[in-house]
């Protein structure tokens, strides 16, 4: 019961804050100068002839 607690513990300061920060990393790495040219270029990707 003991490693129960301690896991809850983590979970609800460390592991929020990591949770916090992969998802302000995520949309920052989105809305970059350079994002909307390489999503274009991937979507593209199927419709390109060989």
């Amino acid at each position: 019961m003991e490693t129960y607690t301690a896991m809850r513990h983590f979970a609800d300061s460390w592991g929020l804050l990591a949770m916090t920060a992969f998802f302000i990393g995520a949309v920052i790495f989105t809305l970059r100068p350079g994002a909307k040219q390489a999503a274009k270029d991937a979507a593209n990707i199927p419709l390109k002839d060989d």
